[in-house]
């Protein structure tokens, strides 16, 4: 790949088009590395630094990366930050038969619809990675997963956590047949009966889910209790409870 292409993968359209992504800076690339371990495709990622990390690459990536050096101008050109790090890997989607939509054993499904926050998104990333066991599915109208403000917010979880973008609600509602979602009128999460479903449905930041299709696909209504102090909680922070009282 080109560095001129590489320029283009900060918008969507090219991402989708080149199926590629950014990956930048020293951690992410790092964890890039680490996954590559299990993910071959991985391994086929471009690299390209500054002058000054030629040291860095040298001592640290172990991986046979196609690298290219580029100046300043270039690597500033390339990056979304107002101040790169000087190290910007090009790195491939994962083939669409390695994104099987068979579901692992045990594994279950966190639904997002209509996320609109790279860093909430990037955040659930995180944990359902952290945790393990998870797969995230996302409906049309999401925010792309491969947003570099998402990726540098999930801290190397975009490696680890298998992800299907436009998903429809009816989509969910065939694949699954145990579904849960939040609701202000719900049980409680420390009902034993929250761990029996499938696949868990979050909403949209500031309208939620539809109420037709969550009453159409009998998704069992569940809230996380506070004191009432405030109308809501940030959508992160509400998947990440949900997720820990799952695994806990």
């Amino acid at each position: 790949m080109k560095a001129d292409d590489v320029k283009k993968l900060q918008h969507r359209k090219y991402r989708e088009e080149l199926h590629h992504f950014l990956v930048e800076g020293e951690h992410l690339i790092l964890e890039l590395q680490k996954a590559a371990a299990s993910q071959p495709h991985l391994a086929q990622s471009q690299l390209f630094i500054t002058e000054q990390y030629q040291d860095w690459v040298a001592e640290n990536i172990s991986l046979n990366l196609r690298t290219t050096v580029v100046g300043h101008k270039a690597m500033s050109q390339m990056s979304d930050t107002k101040s790169p790090q000087g190290i910007i890997a090009a790195v491939p989607f994962a083939p669409a038969h390695s994104v099987s939509m068979q579901t692992a054993q045990n594994e279950r499904a966190v639904y997002l619809y209509e996320i609109q926050d790279p860093g909430n998104l990037g955040t659930i990333l995180r944990t359902l990675a952290w945790f393990g066991g998870f797969r995230c599915l996302l409906s049309a109208n999401s925010v792309d997963p491969y947003n570099p403000k998402v990726v540098r917010s999930s801290m190397g979880a975009i490696f680890h956590v298998p992800l299907e973008q436009y998903v429809a609600l009816e989509v969910v509602a065939e694949r699954y047949t145990r579904i849960a979602c939040l609701d202000m009128q719900g049980k409680a999460l420390s009902d034993s009966s929250f761990k029996q479903f499938d696949c868990y449905v979050f909403g949209n930041e500031a309208r939620g889910v539809p109420r037709e299709p969550l009453e159409a696909m009998n998704a069992q209504p569940f809230t996380i209790n506070g004191s009432g102090a405030i109308e809501s909680l940030n959508l992160a922070s509400a998947v990440n409870m949900c997720v820990y009282e799952l695994v806990r």
